[in-house]
C-alpha cells in the first residue's frame, strides 16, 4: 500500500509535465506550479482537518466530524483502518488517500490555463478541498456515507475525483472566461509523452490500489485499468487519423488518459473484456464531447471533456457491466439483471456534478471580492512565468 501511495503520488508531477508540454512555452512554470504546489499545500490541509472531513465519524452521512481526526489526533501507530478485511494500518490509509486528495484539485487547473492570478489558485485550493472533495470522499467511501448507504459504488474515483474535478473544471471555465492572448498550442509534445507515461504508470497505484489488500480483486483492476487503457488510446489515434489524415501522439496520449479515467470507478467491478469495451467508449463519447465543449466554452486542456465526461461514463457503465463473478463485495449490473444499480449511479453522478458545479462558482466568486482571480492578460501578454513567478523556463526568449 505504501507503494501504491508512491505510484498516485508519483501521478502529480506527471500531470505537471502534461499539462506544461500543452501549453505555451512561456507560461509552462505557472502551469506547472499548479500541480506540484497542490503536493504541498493539500497534504497539510489533509493533515490538519482534510481527513478528518474525510473518514471521521459521519455527521448526517454528508462530512465526518472535522476534529476526531484533526492533525491525526486519536490516532497511534498501531490504530486500524476499519474499512477493510486485511488490518490496513490507519495511518497507510492516510496517507494513501492523501495523494488522491493532492493530485484532484490539480486536475482542474488544466481549465483555467493561463487565466487564474496564483494567490487566487492558492485560496481556491484550500476551499474547493474541504468544500466538494473531502465531503465527496466521505459520502462515497465512508461506510456511513449518504451515497454509499445508497448502494452507489465508486472503486477508484470516477464521481469523488474525475466527476468533481470535472465539473469544477466547466465552472471555472465559465467564470474565468476565453484567454483573450491568442495560445500557440502544444509546446513540447515530450513533456506531454512524459507526463501521460507517468500517469499511466501511477494509474496501477491509483486503480489496483483502491482494493486496500492483495487479492484477485487487485490484479483484476490493475489488468482492467491498462487494457482500457489500451483501448481507448487505440480508439482515439483511429478517430484522429480518420478526421485529420494524419496520426496523433497527442491524441494517442489523450485517448490513453481518458481510458484510465473512464475505468477507474470501474476497475475492480468489471470483467476484462468488460474493460475493453469500456475503454472503446470512453474515446468515443469523450473525443466528441471535447469537440462539442470546445465550442462554446475555453475549457483550455479539455480537463471536462477527458477527466468529467469520462469519470461519468464509468461511473454510470459500472451500472451496466459491474458482476459478483469479479468482485463479490461489490454490485450486479443491468447486465446481471440489476437494473437499480445503474438508477443509483445516475442519482450519485447528477448529485455529485451539480454539487462540484455550484459550488465551485460559489468560492470563484467570493474569492474575486477579496482578491483578483483572473489574470489580466492585457497586461501579462503570453508572458505569464515571468510576470507571476520571476522565473523562465527556458533562457532563450523567442
Amino acid at each position: 500500500m505504501l507503494l501504491c501511495a508512491s505510484l498516485v503520488m508519483l501521478m502529480t508531477p506527471g500531470l505537471a509535465f502534461f499539462y506544461g508540454g500543452l501549453v505555451p512555452r512561456r507560461s509552462i512554470v505557472t502551469m506547472m506550479s499548479q500541480s506540484f504546489f497542490s503536493m504541498g499545500w493539500v497534504a497539510m490541509l489533509w493533515f490538519a482537518v482534510g481527513y478528518s472531513i474525510s473518514f471521521g465519524p459521519s455527521i448526517n452521512g454528508i462530512i465526518g466530524d472535522p476534529l476526531y481526526y484533526a492533525f491525526l489526533n486519536n490516532i497511534q501507530p498501531e490504530t486500524l483502518f476499519t474499512g477493510n478485511d486485511g488490518g490496513l494500518p490507519l495511518l497507510v490509509h492516510f496517507v494513501y488517500q492523501m495523494m488522491f486528495a493532492i493530485i484532484t484539485p490539480a486536475l482542474i487547473t488544466g481549465a483555467f490555463a493561463n487565466r487564474v492570478n496564483f494567490p487566487a489558485y492558492l485560496v481556491f485550493l484550500t476551499f474547493w478541498t474541504l468544500l466538494v472533495y473531502c465531503p465527496f470522499v466521505h459520502m462515497v467511501w465512508s461506510p456511513d456515507g449518504m451515497l454509499a448507504t445508497w448502494g452507489v459504488v465508486d472503486f477508484a474515483g470516477g464521481i469523488v475525483v474525475h466527476a468533481t474535478a470535472g465539473f469544477a473544471a466547466l465552472a471555472s471555465a465559465l467564470y474565468v472566461g476565453k484567454r483573450t492572448v491568442v495560445s500557440d498550442g502544444s509546446h513540447n509534445i515530450p513533456y506531454v509523452a512524459l507526463g501521460a507515461g507517468l500517469l499511466w504508470f501511477g494509474w496501477y497505484g491509483f486503480n489496483a490500489g483502491s482494493e486496500l489488500q492483495i487479492n484477485t480483486i487487485t490484479v483484476s483492476a490493475f489488468i482492467t485499468t491498462d487494457i482500457a487503457a489500451a483501448f481507448a488510446a487505440m480508439t482515439w489515434f483511429i478517430i484522429e487519423k480518420i478526421r485529420t489524415g494524419k496520426p496523433k501522439l497527442v491524441g494517442f496520449l489523450t485517448g490513453a488518459v481518458a481510458g484510465l479515467a473512464t475505468i477507474t470507478p470501474a476497475a475492480g467491478y468489471v470483467s476484462i473484456q468488460s474493460a475493453a469495451l469500456i475503454g472503446i467508449i470512453a474515446s468515443l463519447v469523450c473525443y466528441f464531447a471535447v469537440l462539442l465543449v470546445r465550442r462554446h466554452l475555453d475549457d483550455a486542456l479539455d480537463v471536462f471533456g477527458v477527466h468529467g465526461v469520462g469519470g461519468i461514463i464509468g461511473s454510470i457503465l459500472v451500472g451496466v457491466f459491474a458482476s459478483t463473478a469479479w468482485n463479490a463485495k461489490g454490485p450486479d449490473g443491468l447486465l446481471e439483471g440489476n437494473g437499480m444499480q445503474i438508477a443509483k449511479q445516475i442519482t450519485a453522478v447528477v448529485f455529485t456534478s451539480v454539487w462540484s458545479f455550484v459550488f465551485t462558482l460559489a468560492i470563484l466568486w467570493l474569492i474575486n471580492k477579496f482578491t483578483r482571480v483572473k489574470v489580466d492578460q492585457n497586461k501579462v501578454g503570453a508572458d505569464l512565468d515571468n510576470t507571476l513567478f520571476g522565473e523562465d523556463a527556458y533562457t532563450e526568449r523567442t
